[in-house]
């Protein structure tokens, strides 16, 4: 398995596919890089020369924000909004959308599972 940027790429996938494994490198930046280093996008990862690979690690490192570098600075951003105590941050703090969604139903993903809280009792179970 070639190893860009401390990461296993597949063998089996072509180039282009192959780089989406990267944190922050989609569909559009890897036909991009192949294109700018000199690469077939179909060609699989299997096929990459030790200077191909090299020529992305180059571009990667000098041009885009990938892998540890840009999960740093995604953590830092949510850091400052939590610091500052916008309405993100709190949001970010609580667990609780940040973009405005609803919440009344929906947004188990931010909130977890559903903790049921028990309710009042009936009037019919006071008789």
């Amino acid at each position: 398995m070639p190893r860009l940027l401390g990461v296993d790429i597949p063998n089996d996938k072509s180039a282009a596919t192959s780089l989406t494994y990267l944190y922050g490198v989609g569909h559009k930046t890897a036909r991009d890089l192949c294109h700018k280093a000199g690469i077939d996008p179909i060609r699989t990862a299997r096929d990459l020369a030790e200077d191909e690979l090299g020529r992305l690690a180059a571009l990667l490192e000098r041009d885009y924000v990938v892998e540890g570098m840009l999960r740093r600075q995604l953590q830092q951003s949510v850091t400052r909004l939590r610091d500052i105590k916008c309405y993100r941050g709190l949001r970010h703090r609580h667990g609780l959308p940040v973009r405005g969604q609803r919440t009344r139903t929906n947004a188990r993903t931010r909130k977890g599972p559903k903790k049921t809280v028990a309710g009042k009792k009936g009037v019919k179970d006071l008789r």
